[in-house]
């Protein structure tokens, strides 16, 4: 169990537990289009779902999961918490589920997505984990496809991704017209390498805003940016 500011994460049958991507993509995700209704493509535990109902007046907050058992402890993560109403989770495949919404003209104000990246042929012999990290189970363009389908004129899509493919999850995402609003490149501390990319995308092509976030100056020293904007969500922060 976690336990954050105003709620509970119940994860003993998730493969892919609260982590610190998870957590920097709820928080960061930007909200400036004040969104109506919101999807969250692999919804792993309902982290980032239950993140953005505390975050935002979103009225719809729908999450779709893959796998059965990751499936019913979002379901219950997302029956206990104070946003109950507005928050459902589908047992879907995001084609099958695409298609279905695109056919009904049905689009949403926000896509947001940690999704599954290590594409290396690396196999840990856990089959839901596997599939839980793997791009295979859900390929980045795949995934850019589905947002480019359902995002309404006014949407941001947003994930985190290794820094090492942003140039080429920008590229693929300019192919289908949906430009980077923000991007904002992750660091451990302030000597190593940038390891994650935060990037948020809209329709309307601009000069996107570029920054770096660091976590923490030494071990379990945060830096003020990183509690800035993690502070409503973990209770030590």
């Amino acid at each position: 169990m976690f336990t954050f500011k105003q709620f509970t994460i119940n994860q003993d049958r998730c493969a892919m537990k609260v982590g610190t991507d998870g957590v920097l993509l709820g928080a960061w995700t930007p909200l400036i289009n004040n969104p109506y209704n919101v999807l969250d493509i692999g919804a792993g535990t309902g982290l980032i779902g239950l993140m953005i109902a505390q975050r935002s007046n979103a009225e719809q907050i729908d999450a779709i999961e893959i796998d059965e058992d990751t499936y019913e402890q979002c379901v219950e993560n997302f029956e206990v918490s104070p946003w109950n109403d507005r928050l459902f989770c589908f047992h879907a495949d995001l084609n099958e589920y695409t298609e279905e919404l695109f056919e009904e003209e049905e689009e949403y104000d926000l896509i947001i997505s940690n999704p599954p990246f290590y594409s290396e042929n690396y196999s840990s012999g856990d089959e839901k984990r596997d599939q839980a990290r793997f791009q295979e189970a859900l390929p980045f363009d795949e995934l850019i496809e589905s947002a480019q389908a359902l995002l309404s004129d006014n949407g941001i899509f947003s994930v985190i991704i290794p820094f090492k493919e942003e140039e080429n999850f920008i590229a693929l995402a300019k192919s289908v017209n949906l430009f980077p609003l923000k991007i904002t490149r992750v660091k451990g501390t302030p000597s190593s390498e940038i390891k994650r990319s935060l990037l948020a995308f809209c329709r309307l092509e601009q000069n996107p805003l570029i920054d770096e976030l660091i976590i923490e100056i030494e071990r379990h020293n945060y830096t003020e940016e990183y509690k800035n904007l993690t502070k409503d969500f973990y209770i030590k922060m």
